[in-house]
């Protein structure tokens, strides 16, 4: 069971980060960013296409979530509010740059689809960046919902 999130001045460390509000978080973000980042990446991208935008924001995000999260389990914080704050100013950066992405992707996934009959090949590669459109939208909203538990956090310190 997940813990409150207004307990005041603490950091959790350890395996206590899968324990609270918006630490659990850090799992679902890992899992749906690198399926956002393969999915891209197995998709046909041709040389006008700013699909290289997404897979760098998710490779990012994918590498920084994975740090941030190891900085947590291992204590390195000492629970001090200037990690709290650092907390909610990632996520919201993390935030900003998978809507950005999103929208990129959803545009180029349009255009993709005025080139795409069933017959030929690119129907395949539209329907893997529909998917990924799909998790992109929703690690977007896991990174949105970790920075507003996590700015309740900071707000409680």
């Amino acid at each position: 069971m997940a813990a409150n999130t207004g307990q005041m001045g603490y950091l959790p460390s350890g395996g206590s980060i899968f324990c609270t509000i918006p630490d659990i978080l850090y799992l679902p973000e890992l899992l749906f960013g690198g399926v956002v980042w393969c999915l891209i990446a197995s998709t046909y991208i041709w040389s006008h296409n700013p699909t290289a935008y997404v897979i760098t924001v998710s490779l990012f995000c994918f590498v920084m979530t994975f740090l941030w999260m190891m900085i947590f389990a291992c204590g390195s914080h000492r629970n001090k509010s200037s990690w709290a704050t650092a907390d909610v100013a990632y996520h919201a950066f993390a935030a900003l740059l998978y809507l950005s992405a999103s929208v990129l992707l959803a545009y180029v996934t349009i255009l993709l689809r005025a080139l795409t009959t069933f017959d030929n090949g690119l129907f395949l590669y539209y329907k893997l960046d529909i998917a990924a459109v799909v998790f992109s939208f929703f690690t977007t909203l896991l990174y949105v919902i970790h920075t507003i538990f996590s700015a309740i956090r900071w707000r409680s310190f």
